[in-house]
């Protein structure tokens, strides 16, 4: 059986690799005496699959990880045994049954929405942001190959500061397959340091 498991990465956890998180979900899915289902042959791993890789301190709300089981069990039972068996920083949301044939999570992504938060404020955001928003291109370069980030910018507005003051921006990012923006990628052409920032996934949207 195939289920989708809901979850947040919290602040505690935002340090964690997305290959240190893959194995904290293998010892919490163990922890909580599920029956586990193994891939075949010569290497049996967990049949577990996460719909994307959350870079090395963001935090995230609305995560997803399939987990597949050798025997069906209420979801009710999953979600309280997963509760009682996760570390700290990570919160499981829902759990919920996914047909067998569904493609994979990570085939189907198409966007990644984004709060980002500015721990030092940064002067004349508005204009740095008209100015993005209005260019034709923007080119960048990554891992030796160049590309254009301003058509996968789908979406990026001001919000209210928060409570303390630090400025916010929403992002809605493309993320498929060969055609990814960064966060720290709109942060930069903004005029602004990521280290100076502070990037929470909110959820991510697929393809219908």
């Amino acid at each position: 059986m195939r289920y989708r498991i809901t979850f947040s990465k919290t602040d505690l956890m935002r340090f964690t690799s997305h290959l240190d998180l893959q194995r904290a979900w293998e010892r919490t899915l163990r922890r909580a005496g599920l029956p586990l289902a193994y891939s075949q042959g010569f290497s049996p791993h967990p049949r577990i699959n996460l719909a994307s890789a959350l870079p090395l301190g963001f935090s995230g709300e609305n995560e997803l990880l399939d987990a597949w089981l050798e025997q069906p069990l209420p979801v009710e039972e999953i979600q309280a045994a997963l509760e009682k068996a996760s570390p700290p920083g990570m919160q499981i949301q829902r759990v919920e049954v996914v047909d067998e044939r569904a493609p994979a999570l990570q085939t189907q992504v198409e966007a990644s929405e984004y709060l980002i938060t500015f721990l030092e404020s940064l002067p004349d955001l508005d204009i740095h942001l008209d100015d993005l928003l209005s260019a034709s291109s923007l080119p960048r370069s990554w891992r030796g190959k160049s590309y254009d980030l301003r058509p996968l910018v789908w979406e990026l507005r001001r919000l209210p500061d928060d409570e303390g003051g630090c400025q916010r921006l929403y992002a809605r990012l493309q993320a498929r397959e060969g055609a990814t923006a960064r966060p720290e990628e709109v942060i930069s052409a903004l005029g602004a340091d990521p280290a100076n920032c502070h990037v929470h996934r909110q959820g991510l949207t697929f393809r219908a």
